[in-house]
């Protein structure tokens, strides 16, 4: 896994890391677990889901409140993280070592234009991270 520095992060506070066998690892932000407090639940899309870039496709619920995940990219849902699922206060210890789910880009073309709509890490912070 790449470090924070190559994540893109999406408005609705994910992280999307391409690594390198082309897939999309997502996760949520530090301010997105800080915001939620001690994460007691995960409901993980499904295998083999297709999804569109900003489309709920999950939710993750804590002490305080359920909050909807969103697609950061369009493609299939390749992978689920199964500690996620056993320990899911994973996510509040260590938001950016922990990913949720893996997408698999429908075409190169569509990810790069996708991808270009994310926000650095500088940009997250300095707006909805901040």
């Amino acid at each position: 896994m790449n470090t924070q520095d190559t994540f893109k992060f999406a408005e609705t506070h994910e992280w999307a890391d391409q690594e390198d066998d082309g897939l999309i690892w997502v996760g949520i932000s530090n301010h997105a677990q800080e915001a939620l407090g001690d994460v007691m639940f995960f409901q993980a899309p499904k295998l083999g889901q297709q999804v569109k870039q900003g489309e709920t496709i999950a939710v993750i619920e804590s002490v305080k409140a359920a909050s909807d995940i969103h697609a950061p990219v369009s493609g299939e849902i390749v992978a689920l993280n199964d500690e996620v699922d056993a320990a899911p206060e994973l996510v509040n210890e260590k938001p950016y070592s922990v990913w949720l789910f893996k997408i698999k880009p429908n075409t190169n073309d569509s990810l790069s234009s996708e991808l270009k709509e994310l926000m650095s890490l500088d940009q997250y912070e300095s707006g909805p991270g901040a």
